[in-house]
């Protein structure tokens, strides 16, 4: 299985509630709450596209889309 490359962490901030979940359960911290207590990215190149704080967004905010990387064999 190919690893997966980060494309882009989409946050829906309007759904975001600043919880802070996400944050938490990244694990090479590459969220952080800004001043309106809203999630940013902002280490995206650290993003090893576990897609922890999708799965455990309760609001459902956060998506990270990815491409397949170039070494995909059948």
């Amino acid at each position: 299985m190919a690893r997966q490359k980060l494309k882009e962490i989409v946050i829906n901030r309007e759904w975001c509630k600043g919880c802070g979940i996400c944050v938490h359960f990244c694990p090479t911290k590459v969220l952080e709450l800004d001043t309106k207590e809203k999630s940013v990215v902002v280490r995206p190149e650290d993003c090893i596209c576990c897609k922890m704080c999708e799965l455990r967004c309760p609001d459902l905010a956060i998506e990270v889309l990815t491409e397949q990387g170039e070494d995909n064999e059948e």
